[in-house]
């Protein structure tokens, strides 16, 4: 098995809202999760190559959908993180750039 950076459907190519985005390599249906984008760690976010390439819109056709897992459950555990996966918010048509609506950075 090979390591894949990114979900099989997408790639990376110029953009003409930043230099690079995400592209469809084939047609989305709305509620696909193509997996996480980005991780918080402490006070740190991480952005996988998934959200790494993600250019901002102010109608996206995608959004992240928070996870959260702690330790309050068992005070034993040592952990609390969030994840978000990249979830597909409408249909979207091969050779698109998926796009969302930043909330982590300043833009």
């Amino acid at each position: 098995m090979n390591y894949r950076p990114l979900p099989e459907q997408l790639t990376i190519a110029p953009s003409t809202i930043h230099k690079l985005g995400l592209f469809t390599e084939e047609d989305l249906e709305q509620g696909t999760n193509l997996g996480m984008s980005h991780l918080r760690l402490g006070n740190k976010i991480i952005r996988t190559p998934l959200g790494g390439f993600l250019n901002h819109s102010n109608d996206p056709n995608c959004v992240k959908a928070e996870l959260r897992f702690t330790n309050e459950d068992d005070p034993d555990l040592k952990f609390d993180y969030k994840k978000w996966n990249l979830i597909v918010a409408k249909d979207i048509k091969k050779g698109t750039e998926l796009t969302v609506r930043y909330t982590f950075y300043n833009i």
